[in-house]
């Protein structure tokens, strides 16, 4: 940045062919007087000044006073055309508008190389066209040999490099546009490398290998092998806020905690699509954050375009569906399950009965339960009282058998347990340890005491399972009438009747 004065003579010493070639040239020349400039700087040499570029930066003044000092002897015809001069003096006259903004900091560089007594000095800096054209230049200046203690001619070559720096700073613009859209993805995204794991399935390939599923089922270390080798480039900010990471290389350095237990079996059926030249995938997996919490990710794997020969660029983004996941679960549930007691529901136990009914085993032991006196107790208590009892009949139920055996709240009041492959004498002990439970679930509860009638009936053979359901209903109604009948029935409150076939 330098306001140069005009000085309207002749370079000595130069011939006719020398001003040809200056005038000619493709790039803007200046020639320029720097003596002044020489004269200042021996000034603050003999007053002490050491650091020039402190000097200037503690005040600004100064850099014009050196600007100020450097003469104009002449400038080519490149130059005219390039600052949209009509002539030298107009170019003169209007320096403030070329040399501005951004170029001080440039120009105290170049002093700064003159100061330290350098011939050459170069910058890239920007200047500005008479109609406000920015330009943006490479700035090249050497002192003319002969004139090196003097520095009375000095030469600058200006070349406009606007359309590389603009080509470049659109460059720059679309890598941060693209690092930014990287970064700030509401997804989880993974740059990685997959170019080994190619190369090691290459090598599978190369030794005949047709069926690469049974090779994998015959030597599943190399799952392990595989994954090891997975370099991972780059992750985005939710990818460590998913994963619960502090940082990048503490995410990095933990992979083995991310990916574990069942990610062989993903894995595995993703080196088989690959294997299969399926370069884009998408499949739910398991991962884990770095506290341990699982998290089930829909996973999207893409081999980028340019790559599909190595692999060596690769694209996952991770999206967690475990609240999803979660609800479709709970949905599931409720569609299975009654609410209040968490037992199975009467649809569950009716598509259980067909089941059963069509592929067995047999024989099917079926127990009919109904809650004594819940009407009474919501009448006189109110709900949330029969509920409760509700809820205990569900505990006591729920205790009693295990898988393959299954209860069921098939009404409000009433309830079954699905016993496949249990016969009567089985099904009459499981009467018994239900009356112990019930027993043992009204010391553990004061106050109302639960009593269930039950009716309990085993299959026949070529018997449906919908008669064994009302062989078992019809007794367990037997019981209920005793149970309200008996004049014991205070006495007996407690206790459970029961009836069985």
């Amino acid at each position: 940045m330098h306001h140069p004065e005009f000085m309207h003579s002749g370079a000595p010493g130069t011939g006719n062919d020398d001003t040809e070639m200056f005038e000619l040239a493709p790039v803007s020349l200046w020639l320029e007087d720097y003596s002044g400039l020489r004269q200042i700087f021996d000034a603050w040499r003999a007053s002490g000044v050491t650091d020039l570029r402190a000097h200037l930066l503690a005040d600004l003044d100064r850099v014009r006073q050196c600007s100020g000092a450097i003469r104009i002897i002449k400038v080519n015809r490149k130059t005219l055309s390039l600052f949209e001069a009509s002539d030298v003096g107009h170019l003169v006259e209007n320096l403030g508008r070329i040399f501005r903004d951004d170029m001080l900091d440039a120009h105290i560089e170049e002093l700064v190389t003159m100061w330290e007594g350098k011939t050459h000095f170069f910058s890239h800096t920007i200047n500005f066209s008479l109609s406000g054209k920015r330009l943006d230049i490479q700035l090249h200046g050497s002192i003319l040999p002969g004139y090196e203690t003097s520095w009375e001619r000095v030469l600058v070559s200006i070349e406009d490099v606007s359309e590389r720096e603009h080509a470049r700073r659109r460059i720059i613009a679309a890598e941060e546009y693209a690092r930014g859209l990287f970064e700030h993805s509401p997804v989880s995204l993974w740059v990685e490398d997959f170019s080994s794991i190619k190369q090691l399935i290459d090598e599978v390939r190369e030794r005949g290998i047709v069926d690469f599923r049974v090779f994998i089922d015959v030597h599943p270390e190399f799952i392990s092998r595989c994954m090891a080798e997975i370099r991972v480039l780059d992750v985005n900010r939710h990818t460590l806020e998913l994963f619960c990471a502090p940082d990048k290389p503490t995410l990095l350095r933990r992979l083995a905690d991310v990916f574990r237990d069942g990610m062989e079996q993903h894995f595995k059926e993703q080196l088989i699509d690959l294997w299969n030249n399926r370069l884009f995938q998408q499949r739910e997996v398991v991962n884990y954050d770095l506290e341990g919490k699982e998290l089930t990710l829909h996973m999207q794997f893409s081999v980028l375009p340019g790559y599909e020969n190595d692999w060596s660029l690769v694209q996952v983004a991770l999206t967690d569906i475990s609240a999803r996941k979660k609800a479709e679960a709970y949905l599931e549930f409720l569609g299975k399950h009654d609410v209040l007691t968490k037992l199975y529901n009467r649809s569950f136990f009716v598509e259980e009965l067909n089941r059963l009914e069509r592929r067995g085993p047999r024989p099917v032991t079926i127990i009919m339960a109904d809650l004594n006196g819940l009407k009474r107790v919501n009448d006189q208590l109110g709900h949330a009282a029969g509920d409760g009892l509700l809820r205990r009949a569900g505990e006591v139920l729920g205790k009693l058998v295990e898988k393959p055996n299954h209860v069921a709240r098939i009404g409000g009041d009433e309830f079954a347990v699905l016993m496949p492959g249990v016969g009567q004498e089985e099904g009459e002990a499981v009467m018994e340890e239900l009356e112990k439970l019930i027993e043992l679930n009204n010391q553990f509860y004061s106050g109302l005491p639960l009593t269930l009638s039950l009716g309990v009936a085993t299959s026949q053979a070529d018997e449906r399972l919908e008669a064994v359901v009302s062989r078992a209903d019809m007794l367990m109604l037997k019981a209920k009438r005793t149970y309200y009948s008996s004049s014991q029935n205070d006495r007996r409150r407690g206790r459970t009747g029961g009836a069985r076939s």
